[in-house]
């Protein structure tokens, strides 16, 4: 497999059969992205929750490209009655698809979707875990740091982490770089900063309280390899 980091919490990650799962497609209005929302292809749409900057352009996307949605059933349910094609999940539950095994885990944060006229509540707010031909991708979505991100590392070695470190709405450095250590995860890669005034941080304060070559900071557009 391989990742990309485009800006905020969007991810693509790509399988080892070749699907690519794009996360959290927030393009539009992200001003740290280097992604086209009506360009970009995927297989899969993953929501980690319902902000909408997290929520982005899924759903024009899907509707353009006939990508399958993942997400908490209140998410899935949504975006089903617009009619996309989703799979609804929850906070512990894990499915096998064609391109991997996806487990939705537990995430401390809300998930409210605004439109013009109303602000919609969506469930819980999640995680994932993707395990595919021996290696396994954690995105955390938007989180406080919390203990049980142990038991995570425990039933799945995280080969990769993709953490938020912009403070304020998540976990800041410090908390995240203690998220590393409870998930055991060989690489760590920072995201959910510097999009806002409220969440600008600078990564290296993450990266350096790991050990050497365990933080990676990436660029909009830029890969990694697991």
């Amino acid at each position: 497999m391989k990742a990309s980091w485009h800006g905020q919490s969007c991810v693509i990650m790509e399988t080892s059969n070749g699907k690519k799962i794009l996360i959290d497609p927030f393009i539009n209005g992200n001003p740290s992205t280097d992604l086209d929302a009506s360009t970009v292809t995927c297989d899969v749409i993953v929501i980690t929750h319902g902000h909408n900057d997290h929520v982005g352009d899924a759903e024009a996307i899907a509707k353009r490209t006939g990508a399958l949605l993942i997400s908490t059933v209140e998410i899935a349910d949504f975006f089903s009655k617009k009619g996309l094609k989703t799979h609804g999940m929850q906070p512990g539950g894990g499915y096998q698809f064609d391109f991997g095994y996806l487990k939705m885990t537990p995430a401390i944060h809300g998930s409210t979707y605004e439109t013009e006229e109303e602000s919609i509540p969506l469930g819980l707010a999640a995680g994932i875990v993707l395990h595919d031909q021996g290696k396994t991708i954690y995105h955390a979505g938007d989180t406080a740091l919390f203990s049980d991100m142990k038991l995570i590392g425990e039933d799945f070695p995280i080969d990769l982490a993709f953490l938020p470190i912009g403070d304020n709405y998540t976990m800041g450095p410090k908390d995240a770089a203690k998220a590393v250590t409870f998930l055991g995860a060989k690489k760590a890669v920072p995201i959910h900063y510097n999009t806002f005034p409220l969440i600008e941080q600078d990564p290296v304060d993450f990266t350096s309280l790991l050990n050497e070559g365990v933080g990676i900071v990436l660029q909009a557009g830029d890969s990694i390899g697991v």
